[in-house]
């Protein structure tokens, strides 16, 4: 592999069998692990950890202390904040020598909060936000507001970031709409329904 339109710092790990893409920076005593895909202008922070076989894609932002584990699946333009752990075992013993690896995927332009721990085999929508320090242990619908722990809906949010407004109801969506940049959102019903205070 090409390394010369890559920044990797001299304190940082990186395996000769790990796929980095141009543009992507990589800084101190981060580790990548074999096999792992990380695609172009992406940063990986202070102490990151990617394991082997984790797909990353484009424009992804891992901040400082992030450990993505062996089974996750992380798309184009995801903000991962300071401390985000990933699991891949959901029985997870020091003995246990037969153990599965459970598969998580975090899906394009979703933002996930620090501090907070993503319990694998679940998907993270589209441009979803999950707040600081939740506990996410279920699916994030596409454009989901969860915080808490465990994480729950609270609302929706605009790709731009901005809360989402109600703004119409039809039979099988709700119409949201962003008071920031104007933009209208068909949001599921029964994920709209999920919304909890």
């Amino acid at each position: 592999m090409k390394r010369d339109k890559i920044f990797i710092h001299p304190s940082a790990h990186v395996s000769p069998d790990a796929e980095i893409g141009e543009g992507t920076k990589i800084w101190h005593e981060a580790q990548v692990r074999e096999g792992a895909v990380i695609g172009r202008n992406c940063v990986l922070g202070k102490s990151v950890y990617v394991g082997r076989n984790v797909k990353i894609g484009d424009n992804v932002k891992l901040e400082n202390r992030v450990s993505v584990f062996q089974g996750v699946t992380i798309e184009d333009d995801v903000f991962v904040g300071p401390h985000v752990v990933f699991t891949n075992d959901l029985r997870p013993r020091s003995f246990n020598t037969d153990w599965k690896i459970v598969p998580t995927l975090v899906k394009k332009g979703a933002s996930i909060g620090a501090n907070s721990t993503i319990i694998c085999g679940i998907t993270i929508g589209e441009y979803s936000m999950i707040g600081a320090g939740s506990v996410v242990t279920k699916d994030v619908p596409p454009h989901a507001l969860v915080y808490g722990n465990p994480a729950r809906i609270r609302g929706f949010v605009c790709k731009c970031g901005e809360r989402l407004v109600k703004e119409d109801e039809k039979n099988d969506y709700v119409v949201m709409a962003c008071p920031l940049c104007k933009a209208k959102y068909d949001i599921p019903k029964d994920d709209y329904s999920k919304i909890r205070d």
